[in-house]
């Protein structure tokens, strides 16, 4: 059995430049764990693949095409392939989100 710990793997480099570890990357799907401190965001884009934003801890806002809303911990967000999606954390705390893309992607994310 395989297990992988979040602060073991590294922090990877994106456009975003935010705390983002790959947790698990195989052709048919990719899991990241993302950590967004107060007042941090990403970058408004498009993923060629499906994604779901799991909200592991905190509250950040969830823009999927042109609906945003706050989401609460336990909470699982769908954003489909190659429609605008975002995370913000407009909070005063850490926000944690497990964000999964299936498949894995093979053409590049298109940044707004």
């Amino acid at each position: 059995m395989k297990t992988v710990k979040y602060k073991d793997c590294p922090i990877i480099d994106t456009p975003h430049k935010i705390d983002a570890r790959k947790m698990y990357d195989k052709d048919s799907a990719q899991a990241i764990q993302i950590t967004l401190k107060p007042g941090e965001a990403l970058k408004p884009h498009i993923t060629p693949v499906d994604v779901f934003f799991y909200v592991l801890e905190g509250t950040p806002h969830v823009l999927v095409d042109d609906e945003k809303i706050e989401v609460q911990a336990d909470t699982l967000v769908e954003s489909p392939k190659d429609t605008v999606h975002c995370l913000y954390n407009d909070s005063q705390t850490i926000a944690r989100i497990l964000v999964v893309k299936a498949p894995k992607p093979i053409a590049k994310t298109k940044l707004l």
